[in-house]
């Protein structure tokens, strides 16, 4: 199996110096870039997490995440944002953008071990079970359709790019439609439980996803104390 690859982004040399340490001591391949426009300049596609900071030079960690979003082949690399902008309006814009994670400073570095773990077994996993079971290659209902292999969201023949956990969570609702799933079902399914997500994060997704996919947003029901679902 390849080494896993990680990017640290941050403009921090002290910081990331000590963080490559540690996680090549875990048995990782790690790069460091002191700034964003650093980081552009490297094969990001080749990453399998990138560690990035928000406040640095003049792209900051939340533009280059954007840029990476909208990027589709850098779109689905899990990022975790390290940094000390603690407040929580800061972190729902980090999940916002698609983040798999939100760490802030000061952090330990088993703190920050335990996250990359994490993320990697649940983004590695996915991945492992979509070769490894048989599923149907797309979930439609009407004209919305999720292409499950090459992880695209079509509505009514028009490609509608969809964050990697809105893709997720679409495709969990989807496929149970009819039923409601508690927050706790969702959590569990779309996020890990060793990671922290706030209880907004949900409904931070549910409203972008009924934005992104028009019409069909109205199918997304919420039934207020149990949680929400797929309508037929």
């Amino acid at each position: 199996m390849a080494t896993e690859r990680i990017l640290i982004v941050d403009d921090e040399e002290t910081l990331c110096e000590v963080l490559k340490l540690n996680l090549e001591n875990e048995g990782y391949d790690v790069d460091i870039a002191f700034s964003a426009e650093q980081a552009l300049t490297l094969d990001l596609k080749s990453y399998s997490l990138i560690l990035l900071d928000i406040m640095m030079g003049e792209i900051s960690g939340i533009k280059m995440a954007k840029m990476m979003k909208a990027d589709v082949t850098t779109a689905d690399i899990p990022i975790i944002f390290c940094t000390a902008r603690d407040s929580e309006d800061d972190m729902i814009m980090g999940l916002n953008i698609g983040a798999d994670d939100y760490i802030m400073k000061p952090y330990t570095v088993r703190n920050v071990i335990a996250r990359v773990k994490s993320v990697l077994r649940r983004t590695t996993g996915h991945k492992a079970n979509a070769t490894t079971t048989e599923k149907p290659n797309t979930l439609q209902v009407e004209g919305l359709v999720l292409d499950m292999e090459f992880k695209r969201c079509l509505v009514d023949g028009a490609e509608v790019k969809l964050a990697r956990k809105e893709f997720e969570l679409l495709a969990y609702l989807i496929s149970h439609r009819g039923k409601i799933l508690s927050r706790e079902q969702i959590l569990s399914r779309v996020w890990s439980d060793e990671v922290v997500v706030l209880d907004r994060t949900i409904d931070v997704n549910i409203t972008r996803l009924r934005s992104k996919i028009g019409a069909y947003g109205s199918y997304i029901v919420t039934r207020s104390g149990f949680g929400y679902g797929f309508r037929d």
